[in-house]
């Protein structure tokens, strides 16, 4: 076996090598902590939001709201076959459209 002899300088660099990679190794995990704590924060819950149904609107008998979209002066409900068209402000229905498969 042959005696392997380091010499001083490059047994200081390695240790400063070393030193470098374990720092960056830590600051990785940290910020990998960092972004997983931001992302549960900030999506504590991957629900649709609730949209509080207008008090004013009433649906005709037999339609079953599957989809609602409100527009700026208009609200439609997607109900099977066909979609209902209500004005914003005083629920009249404006239009029916009937979407055929």
């Amino acid at each position: 076996m042959s005696n392997l002899e380091i010499d001083p300088k490059d047994a200081a660099r390695l240790t400063l090598l070393r030193r470098l990679v374990t720092t960056l190794l830590v600051v990785m995990i940290a910020g990998f902590l960092v972004l997983i704590a931001l992302l549960v924060t900030r999506f504590p819950s991957m629900d649709a939001p609730s949209v509080p149904w207008p008090d004013h609107l009433a649906l005709p008998e037999g339609i079953t709201p599957e989809a609602v979209t409100r527009g700026s002066d208009w609200i439609a409900v997607v109900s099977g076959d066909e979609i209902l068209i209500f004005e914003a402000d005083s629920g009249a229905l404006r239009q029916r459209i009937s979407v055929s498969p």
